[in-house]
């Protein structure tokens, strides 16, 4: 897994007014922790930091810190929920050789038997690997699964070196009969109020 380096600067202004004028400048409030050392209130660029975090897990060389460079993993992205932009994150100092826990995307290949329908309530899964060797995806393939196949995440080929964390018999993925709906409740409710006489008024006195 390769480094991203990104440059920081220490932030001395805290509170609402102090976090908008660094975003305004262009820069990303931070906060980098770990290891028992206090908290290091940082800012970063926004832009090379919104271009390092389209790699999922993407490991930081965080330069211009105290100690001049440190290791560090995103653990808490907070995003404006209509403008998507970065609001805060949250950094977690890491060691060469020290094992972390991480969520990593699920990446499905290969395609769907004829008649049949991918159904996958999880597209990440919770694994424990070297902080420097985290893997960006496991692969999921599910060529040649016949209707009604299932894959629990014991089943998952996860890469050297990864260990799961998830539970074993987590629901990853499974093939459906297409032909068959699987919210056959859901329709029943909505038959039922379709076929629900309406309410009389009652008269006013």
């Amino acid at each position: 897994m390769s480094e991203v380096r990104i440059a920081a600067e220490p932030r001395t202004e805290f509170g609402k007014g102090a976090a908008r004028r660094t975003r305004r400048a262009g820069k990303v409030p931070a906060v980098l922790y770990g290891h028992g050392t206090a908290p290091q209130h940082i800012s970063l660029p926004g832009h090379d930091l919104m271009l390092a975090l389209k790699t999922p897990n993407v490991l930081l060389r965080v330069e211009g810190v105290g100690s001049g460079s440190e290791l560090a993993l995103p653990k808490d992205v907070q995003r404006d929920p209509i403008k998507g932009f970065l609001e805060h994150v949250d950094l977690l100092l890491v060691r060469r050789g020290e094992k972390v826990s991480v969520s990593i995307p699920i990446q499905v290949t290969g395609e769907v038997v004829a008649g049949g329908r991918l159904v996958q309530p999880e597209v990440e899964i919770a694994v424990e690997a070297e902080a420097t060797q985290i893997p960006e995806a496991v692969t999921l393939d599910i060529e040649g699964l016949e209707i009604d196949s299932q894959v629990l995440a014991k089943d998952l080929k996860l890469p050297a070196g990864t260990t799961l964390v998830a539970d074993e018999e987590l629901l990853i993925a499974q093939i459906v009969d297409a032909s068959i709906s699987t919210e056959p409740a859901a329709e029943e409710a909505e038959a039922e109020a379709e076929a629900a006489p309406e309410a009389e008024a009652e008269p006013t006195e």
